[in-house]
């Protein structure tokens, strides 16, 4: 067979159909390593899915490679992503992810992930290029998420998920002011009409959004919010607030602008509690504001008024976060 170079699509014919998907791509990729180099990567998809090497192809599927080689392997030094772990057992790990670190490989993304950093503690689901991972956060938006260390953790902690037990809460800087202490967004959420790069309210594949917000500190030019979802699409948090006109601070993505020297989005996963699925324990961790947030915070803080009303004081911490409200999902 003729060799490829990335991108290619290929659609397997009856005379292919029944092999693993690593043979399938061997021949056009010129070895079944390289095949399986890629498919861990995440840059091969099975009619829009990431699928396992082992996965069989069948007549009429489409395979895409939608990229080349990752320029590092996934263990080489280079290619490890920066992180904390505030708590770990036998069964998951709790990671503390700064801004910058991408999740799993995706397209722009090839090295330098998360996923590849935990790549010899996590184990887990049906995507070996994303082993352990559970949810996600955006590559500006830092926190905490839970990462699985074995098929059972992985099913348990989805399933957690999927029934909103698994509590993730974010603080964040916005534009403006809610005239509301407390408020919930409720407005369906896909890919833009226009920009297909963004997700928005103004779709043509909406799926249902639904997005609480509480004022902690009303500032003199914006607000500072704890911020907790009923469900979890792209960029939520992110989108929902700029679409009630007031969008993260640092989010240029989403119209708001450069402010507080702000490099990235004010957005921070700042909680994560559950019922450990295997133990029973209750768990509950919480990541302070990193440094870069803590000065954007202090510099947006002159003149500030707390959201009840009140004079001038001096900036402190995020307050501690209060009871689990319902759950919070990608931002």
């Amino acid at each position: 067979m003729t060799r490829l170079e990335p991108p290619f699509e290929l659609l397997v014919g009856e005379d292919a159909a029944g092999q693993r998907l690593d043979r399938f791509l061997a021949g056009p990729l010129g070895s079944r390593a390289r095949a399986a180099r890629l498919i861990d990567a995440g840059a091969v998809r099975v009619d829009d899915r990431a699928l396992a090497r082992r996965h069989i192809v069948q007549t009429g599927e489409l395979v895409t490679v939608t990229a080349p080689d990752p320029d590092l392997p996934a263990g080489s030094p280079e290619a490890l992503a920066p992180f904390s772990i505030p708590y770990e057992d036998d069964h998951l790990i709790v990671v503390d992810k700064p801004a910058g670190v991408v999740v799993h490989p995706a397209r722009g993304h090839w090295t330098g992930t998360l996923a590849q950093a935990l790549a010899d503690r996590a184990a887990g689901g049906e995507e070996p290029y994303r082993a352990g991972i559970v949810h996600r956060l955006d590559r500006d938006t830092s926190g905490l998420l839970v990462v699985a260390k074995s098929d059972d953790a992985h099913r348990a902690l989805k399933a957690l998920l999927a029934a909103r037990e698994l509590h993730r809460e974010y603080v964040a800087l916005v534009d403006g002011v809610p005239p509301a202490r407390t408020g919930t967004i409720d407005a369906a959420i896909g890919r833009d009409r226009r920009d297909r790069v963004l997700m928005s309210i103004d779709t043509d594949q909406p799926r249902s959004a639904i997005t609480h917000f509480e004022v902690v500190r009303a500032l003199e030019t914006c607000a500072l919010l704890r911020v907790v979802l009923d469900t979890g699409r792209t960029h939520q948090i992110r989108v929902h607030l700029a679409a009630i006109g007031h969008p993260v601070c640092g989010d240029r993505q989403y119209g708001a602008t450069s402010r507080f020297g702000l490099e990235r989005q004010f957005l921070h996963a700042a909680r994560l509690a559950f019922v450990h699925p295997i133990t029973g324990a209750a768990l509950d961790l919480h990541s302070p504001l990193p440094e870069e947030l803590e000065r954007a915070l202090a510099l947006a803080s002159a003149g500030r008024q707390d959201a009840g009303g009140g004079g001038t004081t001096r900036p402190k911490a995020v307050p501690p976060l209060g009871e689990p409200a319902p759950e919070v999902g990608e931002g």
